[in-house]
């Protein structure tokens, strides 16, 4: 249990310094007893701290105790031992104090900003188990490198229904160890441009899953989701939707893309950081994005040509047998939505297309045969306005009925996990409390794909206006 993003601990020790920093103008009769009290809470507190790891938004907290039980202890000890204790004048004590309680307001506001994220449970009737694999692409070339040879490889996160309901084991959120969470918390850190330490709470983070977990028994295929992340993002940056969707009975493929997310941790250690950045010349972005998305698309294509051979028992893998290959979707966040729509377009493998927040970045529009469901933000004054009417031109060419919800108070990165753990500023993850974004985007996208992919007889857009500004394709 946490309150305001701290644990029980951290709560008493932010009690106890709070009393302590204030003792002094307490009636005389309370001072000692307070202080004594605080003093023995904070101490207990602070071992216990040291002991389970402190919290770098803790160490502000722990400083003004620190000094605070420093002073009460030369009092009380001066008392005891019975020579005078002279009492500095409220005035001179008062700035210390005001320093100590700002200390503790900004120990708490970290917390409270920058907290652990703590993933909803997954509502659905399975199970959610995880497993993590590497495939390389023989047929094609890693553009990204000048090294002959060197083939694309990719990472993919499996999210799958699941049997064990036990939940003894949960994976980690960045990465399948400790190690490889702090090397992908740092690498997004660094491809933020914020300090390390900001996202220390986000590599310590447990999701919902089972790491091997055995694939839910029974004979059922399941259908298949593929997911593209944002530029510069990774595999896990939508767990807390992949679990959701597994839970329902969706297998959920997650891609790492080298040199494209921030940081991709391989099979033997190497950690590929990207090499894609913006010039800042319009034309030229444009132009380099085109060419992203399409390597993007490509790595969809070849993923999905992979859960095949998964599914046929031609490579290894938990899911033999039980994967539904013709009931695929390529979805995928920002720039991963440009290259699963380009993905569908090029692969008719695919039956249906979710975009989150994203728009199509090939150089001419052209028509699609799946239905599509695009999200996307609340534009607001002074945004690019291009941006919905490029989307709209796209859909208006769909031979399938396809869908563009708005969502009201939304931003950016509401459709994504950034809301359990980025400061909840309404520019940056929307105005609705934490874990609104990640619920929305599950039931939205999941209404979609029990329609399209499992054909369940449901008013579709009925269901999804209630989520927001619906646009109907074709009118």
């Amino acid at each position: 249990m946490t309150i305001l993003g701290l644990s029980l601990v951290e709560i008493l020790a932010v009690l106890a310094v709070v009393a302590l920093v204030l003792a002094r103008w307490l009636p005389p009769p309370a001072r000692r007893p307070i202080a004594l009290a605080a003093g023995a809470v904070f101490a207990v507190c602070a071992v216990l701290l040291a002991v389970f790891g402190v919290r770098w938004q803790l160490v502000p907290v722990l400083a003004a105790g620190g000094v605070a039980l420093a002073f009460a202890g030369f009092v009380l000890m001066r008392a005891r031992a019975g020579r005078p204790v002279r009492r500095a004048r409220w005035w001179a004590a008062l700035p210390g104090a005001v320093a100590g309680l700002g200390l503790v307001v900004a120990g708490t506001g970290a917390s409270w900003a920058l907290p652990l994220p703590v993933f909803p449970k997954p509502p659905g009737a399975y199970a959610v188990g995880t497993t993590v694999v590497q495939w390389t692409d023989a047929d094609r070339e890693e553009t990204a490198t000048a090294k002959a040879g060197d083939q694309r490889t990719v990472v993919v996160q499996l999210w799958y229904p699941s049997s064990d309901s036990t939940g003894a084991r949960q994976s980690r959120y960045l990465g399948r160890t400790a190690e490889e969470a702090r090397i992908v918390a740092a690498g997004a850190a660094a491809y933020l441009g914020v300090p390390g330490f900001t996202l220390d709470e986000v590599a310590r983070a447990h999701a919902r899953s089972t790491p091997e977990a055995p694939v839910a028994g029974g004979s059922e295929r399941f259908p298949v989701v593929l997911f593209s992340p944002g530029l510069g993002g990774v595999r896990t940056q939508n767990t807390a939707w992949a679990e959701e969707l597994a839970s329902r009975g969706y297998v959920v493929a997650g891609v790492d893309h080298p040199y494209d997310s921030a940081v991709v941790v391989l099979d033997d250690g190497r950690a590929v950081r990207t090499r894609l950045a913006a010039t800042g010349d319009d034309a030229e972005d444009e132009r380099l994005a085109a060419g992203w998305t399409a390597v993007r698309a490509g790595d969809l294509s070849f993923v999905l040509t992979q859960l095949g051979r998964m599914h046929s028992g031609e490579i290894q893998g938990p899911l033999a047998g039980r994967l539904d290959l013709n009931r695929a979707a390529a979805t995928g966040h920002s720039l991963g939505g440009a290259a699963a729509l380009q993905a569908a377009r090029q692969d008719t493998r695919f039956a249906a297309v979710i975009v989150l927040d994203g728009y199509p970045r090939d150089p001419v529009a052209q028509p699609f045969r799946q239905p599509v469901l695009a999200l996307t933000h609340d534009i607001g004054p002074g945004e690019e306005q291009d941006y919905l009417s490029r989307l709209t031109r796209v859909l208006d060419l769909s031979t399938a009925a396809s869908y563009r919800l708005t969502v009201p108070g939304s931003a950016h990165l509401t459709f994504t996990d950034a809301p359990l753990y980025l400061p909840p500023l309404p520019s940056l993850i929307g105005s609705a409390e934490r874990t609104a974004g990640p619920r929305l985007t599950s039931a939205v996208t999941a209404a979609f794909l029990d329609t399209t992919l499992r054909g369940k007889g449901t008013d579709l857009a009925k269901t999804l206006s209630t989520y927001g500004e619906l646009t109907t394709f074709p009118p």
